[in-house]
């Protein structure tokens, strides 16, 4: 086997662990209100989420191709072939991949492992931008396009990031507000009911906008890994197997569940009703369906999150646990420059033993890595028997290990 070729075939594995994450990563994001409500039993719950994954990652291919096209520089600005157009060798591309990859699995685990809600998308992305710029400098990255419209990583990535919490905080608020006004003076557990109901086809349609957004990050890096070794040559499709096994491996990671996080979710932050619930969920799926229309990488977390702070301050009297929202707050700040330097620091790794035997070494540290941080989640389980117990407010992290946790927040 050629040094391009197992550099490959690991790259596409790897792509296919970080999918794989960010389907168990993400998994609360759809779920976490539904599940905290009752209106879905927590095996139930991901399930659903895991089917609708599925189903969405065929839905479109808008977010892969930016994927592809909007984060390194790698291709002239007018190509129309993929191959012929490579302004990069495809060892070094290879390379650049697998590093961000390894970024944004690393930071996934880590969030995991606290319990944060943060963005798998901006992991990977930061991953790739930090290989990026160490083996080709701050010029190698499309920070804005070819400059004729805002494009690239700000106008693609960063801009969308920033803004769609702040949308579905509003979005959410009013959603919340407007339904406590108009079921006003029906008895409580006659509205609940519907309502949970209600949260069945919301939490699924956040589910089926997940996979149109997620799931196409990891169809878009395989396709670079494809493209730099001559094995694709398109700019504007992604190959038929890389969205099967891609949609397969983000479902696989969604019926996982995160627990940790869908508990962080459904009671870290707001003590959800399920009209509260419909609210957040259906402000969630707009969004997300948006932006994939459009084309841009969002964080679905950042999304759901925003919603979920939303309902709670939609609705009269109710309160929202603003630790927990710094906690997540500051995991966001940090997620694009933290798995940046985990993916710089991998390239160097890589470059210094060559291709073949560097993408080994990169792999067998990932693994040493994630071995480590999943033993450490042992020490404190976190599971569908105990996800919706009640929120300990008097401690930062319920769901953290004792031993991770420094002090408290009353």
């Amino acid at each position: 086997m050629s040094a391009e070729t197992l550099a490959l075939v690991l790259v596409v594995a790897t792509a296919l662990g970080f999918d794989f994450t960010n389907g168990f990563h993400d998994t609360g994001n759809a779920m976490a209100a539904s599940i905290a409500t009752g209106a879905l039993k927590p095996r139930v719950a991901v399930a659903v989420s895991a089917v609708m994954n599925l189903l969405g990652a065929f839905l479109s291919v808008s977010v892969a191709l930016t994927v592809t096209n909007a984060v390194v520089k790698t291709f002239d600005s007018h190509a129309t072939s993929a191959q012929d157009s490579l302004t990069m060798s495809g060892d070094k591309l290879l390379a650049i991949v697998l590093a961000g990859l390894i970024g944004g699995i690393v930071w996934n685990m880590l969030t995991w492992l606290l319990g944060l809600p943060s963005s798998s998308s901006h992991a990977l992305l930061g991953g790739l931008i930090g290989a990026t710029i160490v083996s080709s400098g701050w010029e190698g990255v499309n920070w804005v396009g070819d400059g004729t419209k805002l494009d690239g990583v700000v106008g693609k990535i960063l801009l969308p990031g920033v803004a769609s919490p702040v949308v579905a905080v509003l979005v959410a608020c009013l959603g919340t507000f407007a339904v406590f006004r108009i079921v006003a003076g029906v008895a409580v557990k006659q509205v609940n009911r519907g309502f949970r109901w209600g949260q069945v086809g919301t939490a699924s349609l956040v589910s089926l906008a997940h996979g149109t957004n997620d799931a196409q990050k990891t169809m878009g890096v395989i396709t670079l890994a494809l493209i730099a070794t001559g094995h694709w040559n398109s700019l504007t499709s992604i190959p038929l197997w890389v969205k099967v096994v891609c949609a397969v491996a983000i479902a696989l990671g969604t019926y996982l569940g995160g627990w940790r996080i869908i508990r962080t979710l459904g009671k870290g932050l707001v003590d959800i009703e399920p009209r509260q619930g419909v609210a957040a969920d259906a402000s969630t799926a707009a969004v997300i369906l948006a932006s994939s229309h459009l084309g841009f990488a969002l964080s679905t977390t950042h999304v759901a999150s925003g919603s979920i702070v939303g309902a709670g301050l939609g609705k009269p009297g109710a309160s929202v646990r603003w630790s927990t929202a710094r906690r997540m707050v500051g995991a966001w700040l940090l997620t694009v420059p933290a798995a940046a330097i985990v993916g710089g620091t991998m390239w160097i790794v890589g470059h210094l033993f060559g291709l073949a035997v560097g993408s080994v070494v990169e792999v067998v540290v990932l693994l040493g890595v994630a071995g480590y941080l999943y033993l450490r989640s042992r020490r404190q389980d976190v599971g569908a028997h105990n996800v919706t117990d009640a929120w300990e407010i008097d401690q930062a992290a319920p769901n953290v290990p004792a031993d991770l946790v420094r002090g408290g927040n009353r």
